[in-house]
């Protein structure tokens, strides 16, 4: 088990920002875990990847990195399998083993960056799939009672970008493995969301299988995306927000061309990049930090960049998408 004192996070976090923790330990097993929550620091932090935290000064603490490994097939049906992977597995890993044992379901989720055990916190999406949408059940460490607990669908009050572990249960839970029920062929294909289908046009694939698919929305994310081992960044930074069939008619009478999309309840889910596009940020550069050219919606670290200026630029952001648009825009990133 790996202990260590005063240590450098810009590592074990994708914006990479240089801060550090008073105590950093990675567990690679449940007892490991258990040691590390058991420890009698009182402020404690469970990371997986990094990439969808963004530590803005050092953390007076202990950060416990959630290295748990393993995947494997535990039911197999005539069209479906069960398939559980611990939390500590690379997420975009995990969507390339399913694809090479021929499973599908989770194919349009590739290269999101982050772990198995933060999956399902985020419930993470793309392309007109969630893990939601595939999600059996998981087990989870509380940290009280150092017990383990089972979560089925129904007891993680999945929303978008949402779930009961950002909510009641945050902080409360470490996700040590999550079951996934996926499908075995013929596979069930969503190719209608986003520049998917276009992208197979383009490589001329007339019938797509899921390695199709993967591959199609690796490339519409690499191109749109910055590699975050070259340019710090987290991903999207902000979420897409959600509004009222009203409120979205008063704002398209002044602007008919805003992409929208249904969303849950009746509501119209709107693209923040967009909102945050024609506020003039996409592209710009404030200091170490700014929004990506390609992307507006992810916030880049332009090397050294400091905690002051990305909660500055984040302010910013806010302030001017508000006063242009009247919407709020919330962070999907969780800011230590």
């Amino acid at each position: 088990m790996k202990v260590s004192i005063e240590e450098d996070l810009s590592k074990h976090h994708t914006f990479g920002i240089s801060t550090k923790a008073k105590k950093f330990l990675e567990a690679k097993t449940e007892q490991e875990l258990l040691f590390a929550l058991s420890d009698p620091i009182k402020k404690k932090i469970v990371i997986g990847g990094g990439s969808n935290i963004v530590f803005i000064q050092d953390y007076d603490g202990l950060v416990i990195k959630n290295a748990l490994q393993g995947k494997s097939i535990v039911r197999s049906f005539k069209h479906t399998k069960y398939v559980t992977a611990k939390g500590g597995e690379n997420w975009h890993q995990f969507v390339l083993w399913c694809i090479k044992k021929k499973l599908g379901g989770i194919e349009n989720l590739a290269l999101i960056p982050g772990t198995v055990g933060a999956a399902p916190i985020q419930n993470i999406g793309a392309y007109g799939v969630e893990l939601k949408d595939v999600f059996v059940k998981l087990k989870a460490l509380e940290i009280k009672t150092g017990k383990i607990k089972t979560f089925w669908k129904k007891d993680c009050d999945f929303a978008y970008r949402n779930s009961f572990f950002k909510k009641e249960g945050k902080g409360q839970f470490v996700i040590t493995e999550v079951t996934f029920k996926l499908n075995k062929k013929p596979h069930i294909l969503n190719t209608s969301y986003g520049s998917i289908l276009m992208q197979l046009q383009k490589e001329e694939i007339q019938k797509p299988t899921i390695e199709d698919v993967s591959k199609a929305v690796i490339a519409i994310r690499s191109k749109k995306l910055p590699d975050p081992e070259k340019i710090g960044n987290c991903g999207s930074f902000f979420k897409n927000p959600i509004i009222s069939k009203r409120a979205f008619k008063e704002l398209f009478k002044s602007y008919p061309n805003v992409p929208h999309y249904p969303a849950r309840e009746s509501k119209i889910k709107l693209a923040a990049a967009w909102l945050i596009d024609q506020c003039g940020w996409k592209g710009k550069k404030i200091g170490n930090v700014g929004c990506y050219k390609h992307q507006a919606l992810v916030i880049i670290n332009h090397g050294q960049a400091t905690g002051i200026e990305l909660q500055k630029l984040v302010k910013n952001i806010k302030s001017s998408v508000h006063s242009k648009f009247n919407i709020n825009l919330e962070e999907e990133v969780n800011i230590v």
